[in-house]
């Protein structure tokens, strides 16, 4: 929640509300639940060839696939099972494997590790607008709006105005809360 309405309403004259939401840092849209959310479990994945559920270190599915069922189980709330399948995940010092580990332990609670997993995504990649907006939507949680704000910048900075993680960030910074995806 922003403390000042002064620096309330200067970030809303620079924010610039209405620009559009496009993928880019992240897509725009909700994941489609799959089998993965609707019938497997314990933190396996739907395999579309095998027709069934695996364990993520089976090796029967990409690194690709692995990163969308971690977005579908997190957008579902199954933290913990994103985190089982982001643990299959071949290098887990990537800049996408440490985002998503740092958004699941923030939605657990963990703010401390989910901001520790942010700056070691950045750190490796400084352009990384999904970990930025992530950073930035935990900052407004925690009541940091200028460095919530500071985040929106750098994402802007780094070509990603127009993005849905700019307007995510955006939108955090205007109402006080983050998105669950």
């Amino acid at each position: 929640m922003l403390k000042s309405p002064l620096i309330a309403a200067s970030l809303a004259a620079l924010i610039a509300p209405g620009a559009a939401m496009a993928a880019g840092g992240g897509s725009s849209t909700a994941p489609k639940p799959t089998e993965t959310t609707t019938t497997c479990e314990n933190g396996q994945v739907w395999d579309k060839d095998a027709q069934a559920c695996v364990n993520p270190q089976s090796g029967a599915l990409s690194p690709e696939e692995l990163i969308e069922a971690v977005r579908e189980l997190a957008y579902a709330g199954q933290y913990e099972n994103a985190r089982k399948v982001l643990a299959a995940m071949p290098d887990q010092t990537a800049p996408g494997v440490q985002t998503y580990l740092g958004f699941t332990a923030r939605k657990m609670g963990d703010m401390a590790a989910g901001m520790a997993h942010y700056e070691a995504a950045l750190a490796q990649d400084p352009s990384d607008l999904l970990a930025r907006s992530y950073m930035g939507q935990a900052l407004v949680e925690m009541g940091d709006s200028v460095g919530a704000y500071k985040q929106l910048l750098a994402i802007r900075d780094h070509g990603g105005t127009g993005t849905w993680a700019e307007a995510s960030l955006r939108g955090a910074i205007e109402t006080g809360t983050g998105y669950s995806y």
